[in-house]
């Protein structure tokens, strides 16, 4: 039986992990270096780095902190954020990530998804939507959340993958930061949509989250949280722990 993945998220802003609600109000918490390493030995399946402003602030993706962290973290690594061009992937790949997550960039030219995945492999390639309701439907969001695109979110999200991406991380902006539960709806209809591993992004706030998660939508691969375990409301070991006994496969 294939384990499900529990991956922390960390979004970073000149340096540091910082964590808002709704992609707003962000506070400072931690050195990704540190909260890397900690995640790594304290159980995590892979980790997410997302430089959360590079870009809205049109510029390259850090590599200093990301080649850091790479050195002390034995996972899994995805990085995200200012992916635009070939040559983003490629420097991001050598500075240790094992795969690159793109949003703003795919959005503005999807071909590079294509592209991307014939030089690297799809498994490389993982689409990052940003998805938030509008209008009675659900929208795709550019630039770290700030732009609007206009476009329905799970035909978009099943453009990306029929273009090549392997993997979907599916942040839903409606429940970002609010530690009130995943959004099940928006989740089940990406998974119902695609054929790839789909990653549950925003809302978690504890244990009994995750249950919910992935007993109601059995085909989501992985969740994905930061707030929870950024301020301790539980650790890896204990959530899995929590997981397994609940009958959800874990690695523990």
């Amino acid at each position: 039986m294939i384990t499900k993945r529990i991956i922390p998220c960390l979004d970073v802003r000149n340096g540091r992990v910082v964590k808002g609600v709704n992609f707003t109000g962000l506070r400072d918490v931690d050195s990704p270096v540190t909260l890397a390493k900690k995640y790594s030995d304290g159980g995590a399946d892979e980790l997410v780095f997302y430089d959360i402003t590079a870009s809205a602030e049109g510029r390259s993706i850090f590599t200093d902190i990301l080649r850091e962290a790479a050195k002390c973290v034995f996972i899994p690594l995805t990085v995200g954020g200012g992916i635009s061009t070939i040559e983003d992937f490629d420097r991001v790949l050598k500075c240790g990530a094992d795969k690159v997550s793109v949003n703003s960039g795919a959005i503005a030219d999807p071909t590079l998804i294509s592209r991307a995945a014939e030089r690297y492999g799809s498994q490389c390639v993982v689409i990052s939507a940003d998805v938030k309701r509008v209008g009675g439907e659900w929208h795709v969001f550019a630039k770290g959340g700030r732009i609007d695109t206009g476009m329905e979110a799970i035909s978009w999200i099943a453009r990306c993958v029929s273009l090549g991406a392997g993997e979907v991380v599916v942040n839903s902006m409606d429940t970002d930061g609010v530690c009130g539960g995943f959004d099940i709806p928006l989740i089940r209809a990406v998974c119902d949509a695609v054929t790839v591993p789909v990653i549950a992004s925003g809302g978690a706030g504890s244990a009994l989250d995750f249950i919910k998660l992935f007993t109601e939508v059995p085909e989501c691969s992985a969740g994905l949280a930061a707030s929870i375990f950024h301020y301790g409301n539980v650790t890896i070991e204990d959530l899995k722990k929590t997981l397994a006994s609940a009958g959800i496969p874990v690695r523990l």
